[in-house]
């Protein structure tokens, strides 16, 4: 259930016939990028991010030292706020009423292999309600400052219509089309 309400914008996306297939914009794995894929349809406003852990965190495996395991529970703190990260224009009147975190590595209760291998990824889901959704034009994202290692983000846009664009550090405003 978890799964499917996250991805659902996904679902969207490829039932609106953009170039990319869901699964493949979520497997892309590079560092220093990140994608969002933002749904807007009746009052509802969704947002999935996808990322390489290291782009969050600067490491990729379970956090091992206190320093690691503090970035990490800030991290998903964070995250968990997503008015900090995401802020609807404010005339849409838009609320954050969900957040959905997959970490494998961040979330697993199985003890740490001795030696981590191959990459890890970060997906999140956030949801708002907007009381006047004719008015959103636009979304401040403040990845670029919370996340430094971060140097693009990839998005693509669902709704009345649909455009794909990139923003590149320092923008941070997406002009909804």
């Amino acid at each position: 259930m978890k799964r499917h309400q996250a991805f659902r914008g996904l679902l969207l996306f490829a039932a609106l016939g953009m170039a990319e297939t869901a699964s493949a914009h979520q497997s892309a794995h590079v560092h220093g990028l990140v994608r969002l894929d933002v749904v807007v349809e009746a009052n509802s406003l969704s947002v999935l991010l996808a990322a390489p852990l290291d782009s969050l965190l600067g490491f990729e495996h379970k956090p091992r030292t206190d320093a690691q395991k503090k970035a990490a529970e800030a991290l998903l703190k964070q995250m968990n706020q997503a008015s900090s990260l995401i802020r609807p224009e404010a005339s849409a009147a838009c609320i954050a009423t969900k957040v959905n975190i997959e970490s494998e590595v961040l979330q697993s209760t199985k003890p740490a292999r001795a030696k981590d291998e191959g990459h890890a990824d970060f997906n999140a889901s956030f949801e708002f309600i907007c009381e006047q959704p004719d008015k959103l034009r636009s979304i401040e994202i403040d990845f670029f400052d919370s996340f430094k290692r971060i140097q693009k983000i990839e998005v693509r846009v669902a709704g009345a219509k649909q455009s794909k664009l990139t923003l590149k550090r320092p923008e941070k405003i997406l002009r909804l089309p």
